[in-house]
């Protein structure tokens, strides 16, 4: 089965022109020129704002937590469910492991401890912390039989609200430094961990899908629950783990944030379900079920990313970005229903 199909043709084309059209309206900047010896100032030039490389690694890195959850609500969705609480599941699980790592710190009580399985206990733990907020979602909806926007939306708040709780408000922070360094090295003015982290979590959300039993079952219940159940799939479990698999991204962008930002509050992630459900509605996951790639998601996040750099570059006033996420949200679903109608009347034709 070839990862590029027609909707991420199309994608690519739209990130391409999106693209061009910022690298042609966005103007130039000064760019200040070091000497690569001493680090001293030499002169100045002027470089395009949009294609400069600080500010192509900032589309990519502000997009890598993005593409991650959108991933895993790319398999959610597309499995019929819907998941609001991912920016809260994000939260949480960043201010979990924001608060092991500054216990771990230089000035935390266990200062000083091996590196060694500093870095793989915090990845651990955050990771952890997401995966058991998608489990608790997942049994949720499948033990009490409630439809999963209302399940999320009431774990929104309650995950949210642990974070705030927990934290007293107060923004975690003071981790160990290898911490940080890990994530925040760059080759060449790019911040690399991110994006490898990025690439394996789409060619494991591909695999998963496409070349394996479970992923197909997702599909198959997304497509026709009724159906499914009763050509003797397991509807509940997979459902369970679908949710299970959205919480476990969310623990994953976490990590990337920590390790980026260096920091973690109540206040982390907050409206972020609204850039991951655009990110996978774009991307071509259909929100009727049954449709969706794990590349579509990551090519939907970069999209989004594009646009929220567009509106800085272009210098519009940052009150309309969430105007033009929700016009890109509900632009996605109506072609999303017009491309269905068509295939429809094609079978129909054909029949």
């Amino acid at each position: 089965m070839h990862i590029f199909r027609a909707k991420e043709t199309g994608l690519l084309l739209v990130i391409l022109v999106i693209g061009a059209l910022l690298a042609a309206l966005g103007g130039s900047v000064p760019q200040k020129i070091r000497d690569p010896i001493t680090g001293q100032v030499t002169g100045q030039v002027q470089v395009n704002k949009f294609l400069q490389r600080l500010n192509i690694d900032n589309v990519l890195k502000n997009s890598s937590w993005t593409a991650v959850m959108a991933v895993g609500a790319t398999i959610l969705i597309l499995a019929g469910g819907i998941d609001l609480s991912i920016g809260s599941c994000y939260c949480l699980a960043a201010v979990t492991g924001g608060m092991l790592l500054r216990w771990l710190g230089p000035s935390g009580s266990h200062a000083g401890a091996s590196v060694a399985w500093v870095v793989p206990l915090g990845i651990l733990i955050t990771i952890g912390i997401g995966t058991l907020c998608g489990l608790a979602n997942g049994l949720m909806v499948v033990l009490l039989r409630v439809h999963p926007f209302i399940i999320t939306l009431g774990t929104m708040s309650i995950f949210r609200g642990i974070a705030f709780v927990t934290t007293q408000a107060q923004a975690v922070t003071d981790y160990p430094p290898v911490f940080g360094d890990l994530f925040r090295h760059t080759v060449g003015d790019f911040t690399i961990l991110p994006l490898v982290v990025v690439a394996l979590v789409v060619i494991v959300g591909h695999i998963y899908l496409q070349h394996t039993a479970a992923g197909r079952g997702a599909y198959a219940v997304g497509g026709n629950e009724t159906a499914s159940l009763f050509s003797g799939l397991r509807v509940s479990r997979i459902k369970l783990s679908v949710f299970t698999i959205a919480g476990l991204t969310g623990g994953i962008a976490a990590v990337i944030t920590l390790g980026t930002f260096g920091s973690a509050d109540s206040s982390t992630g907050r409206g972020y379900e609204l850039d991951v459900i655009a990110a996978a509605v774009v991307g071509g996951a259909s929100l009727t079920g049954g449709k969706g790639t794990a590349l579509g998601a990551l090519l939907g996040a970069i999209v989004i990313a594009l646009i929220a750099n567009g509106i800085v570059i272009l210098e519009i006033d940052q009150n309309y970005s969430e105007i033009i996420k929700g016009a890109v949200i509900v632009a996605a679903v109506v072609l999303d229903r017009f491309s269905a109608a068509l295939s429809e009347k094609r079978l129909l034709g054909t029949s």
